[in-house]
């Protein structure tokens, strides 16, 4: 065990003053005995189980198993609450608060006698943001994922969230299916604990924690009402006191190499799309150097082994990869392209936590030569349009607009956009490219999930599936289609996104990794010009410092103030 005099939270604790014998006191107050801490690491569970929350439904009792391991090991477990947020259900959108999240976690590590952290996430925004406040804090941590819930299931046809969702939300309004066949998908899409059971920012994030080497081998894909889930959490209790003793903390497992093999795994994963603004946020504020040219460079040498809806044809869910030998064995297949000696909350190399590491379906996880898609899942567009960036997932698209030139079709809001998809007479066919705007970080504001446009209904009747969208907003990562997403810098702030009309011919082409709009430099400084910067979104309270302070989605959508580079923290507090 830990000497005392290494233990941060001998602090509070283990001196002869008075304010150790008030929080001596106070322990005591919840029934606690000085031997139940004296001598023993004080560990934080971080627990962000919530009642609004259904991703996390089964922590509530998940919690027990943690403390279960930490007690076996000889530490002494208490649980803090989070805030807890569900993607499906907090409006405008997660990403508004997943930096308040993680400040949230960086100050309740820092304020109270903790030595160590178990992080209790899942739900997209979680995991980032219980990772960046952790990282920040830097004592040792170790993230525990939610894990993805059972397949879904409607009248014997297997259904995937969100991906399923929008499908059948697709066929309903083109008339395919009835009131009732509908009602039996509302109840049968989600019917147990867990995350998202296709390959969604759940399972992209989670999977991406692990391969960045923060959760226990294996943990990222274990479902949530599985047996070997409460086993995996009582591990987690148990390794966290071990890593006090090692003092193996965040700075040591995150390097710019660690998130290297994070974005590896996530485009063999077929990853979402808001990997590229989470791991951005992460890695920087572990001082590694991580971009969108990162992304884009191992995309195009790393292809989607993972045949996971909804990427592919197929019908496998993270259930199916699970059983398959999970994240371990997919890692093993890409070994030629990880860097093997990186440290892990294991005590482990990467390249010890994947030895013998097996496939059990080899058409779940492939084999680099028979891969889903060729090449990463992900691709990094650049042009006038999108100076700094924008992305879209290949993988999930039609194959006929890769390459496509259309006449753009503008809306500035979603109100106004909504009306055009529900009008059975718009002006519009398959080859026009859908343009919303002021929906990105600050115009969202936060970013929200608009990105994956609704195919118009008109054309839905027609049997059109798929067109060319362009947003500066996001899409769940359980969506597909031709969307282009993030554009940077975003319309509110003045990019050029905020200088497109409707008549524009706009032009992706993937394989160039460019897209550009047919308008000249002259013509663009004219509408520059003319162009008036929208009301602000916030007059006060926390919406108003993160509209001051947010990041493009370019830099990873934290806020500038909370970069590692923007100054040192605090330090440890005083106690007088």
């Amino acid at each position: 065990m830990a000497e005392l005099k290494k233990l941060r939270s001998q602090r509070w604790l283990a001196n002869e003053d008075f304010r150790t014998f008030n929080h001596r006191s106070r322990f005591m107050q919840m029934g606690y005995d000085r031997k139940d801490w004296e001598g023993k690491p004080l560990i934080a569970v971080l627990n962000s189980w919530s009642e609004y929350n259904p991703c996390h439904m089964h922590f509530r009792q998940r919690v027990d198993d943690v403390k279960r391991g930490v007690l076996q090991a000889g530490g002494f477990p208490l649980e803090m609450p989070t805030i807890s947020l569900n993607d499906a259900i907090v409006k405008p959108s997660a990403l508004l608060y997943r930096n308040m999240m993680a400040m949230e976690v960086e100050e309740m590590i820092r304020c109270y006698p903790v030595d160590a952290v178990v992080l209790m996430g899942g739900c997209d925004k979680t995991t980032p943001a219980m990772l960046l406040g952790a990282t920040s804090a830097d004592v040792p941590a170790i993230f525990l994922p939610a894990g993805p819930m059972l397949r879904g299931n409607s009248r014997g046809t297997t259904l995937g969230s969100g991906s399923d969702a929008f499908k059948y939300w697709d066929d309903r309004r083109a008339g395919l299916i009835t009131e009732p066949e509908w009602d039996g998908i509302i109840s049968g899409i989600a019917r147990s604990p867990g995350t998202c059971m296709t390959m969604g920012t759940a399972s992209t994030m989670t999977a991406i924690a692990e391969a960045l080497g923060m959760a226990l081998p294996g943990a990222s894909s274990v479902p949530a009402v599985d047996a070997g889930h409460q086993r995996m959490s009582a591990q987690a209790g148990r390794r966290i006191v071990e890593m006090v003793e090692e003092d193996l903390r965040p700075s040591r497992i995150q390097t710019r190499n660690a998130f290297l093999n994070a974005i590896t795994v996530a485009m063999a994963m077929g990853c979402s799309t808001n990997a590229i603004i989470h791991v951005i946020a992460m890695a920087r504020r572990a001082g590694a150097d991580v971009g969108l040219e990162d992304f884009d460079r191992i995309s195009r040498a790393v292809p989607v082994i993972a045949n996971i809806r909804p990427n592919g044809t197929s019908h496998y869910l993270m259930e199916d990869f699970y059983f398959a030998g999970g994240l371990p064995a997919l890692m093993k297949r890409l070994e030629p392209h990880l860097h093997l000696g990186e440290h892990t909350v294991s005590g482990k190399t990467v390249g010890e936590n994947i030895e013998g590491a097996q496939v059990y379906n080899e058409d779940v996880i492939r084999t680099l030569d028979k891969a889903v898609y060729a090449q990463g899942s992900l691709a990094v567009l650049k042009g006038n349009l999108a100076p700094d960036g924008c992305v879209i997932k290949p993988s999930a698209m039609s194959e006929k607009f890769l390459k496509h030139s259309g006449p753009a079709v503008v809306f500035d809001d979603y109100p106004g956009l909504k009306k055009m998809l529900d009008d059975p007479e718009a002006d519009i066919s398959e080859d026009h490219v859908i343009v919303l705007r002021n929906a990105g970080p600050k115009g969202g504001p936060g970013m929200p999930e608009w990105g994956m446009i609704p195919v118009p209904t008109k054309l839905l009747k027609r049997g059109v599936r798929d067109m060319l969208r362009i947003s500066d907003a996001r899409m769940s990562g359980t969506s597909y289609g031709a969307c282009v997403l993030h554009v940077a810098p975003e319309a509110y702030v003045g990019g050029n996104l905020a200088l497109v009309r409707t008549g524009d011919v706009v032009s992706v082409d993937v394989p160039a990794r460019r897209i550009h709009l047919h308008v000249s430099d002259e013509e663009l400084a004219r509408r520059r010009a003319q162009w008036q910067a929208p009301a602000p979104r916030f007059g006060r309270g926390y919406g108003w410092m993160f509209s001051a302070h947010i990041l493009q989605a370019d830099q990873g959508c934290d806020m500038d103030f909370l970069q590692t580079a923007f100054g040192e923290s605090a330090g440890e507090p005083d106690i007088f």
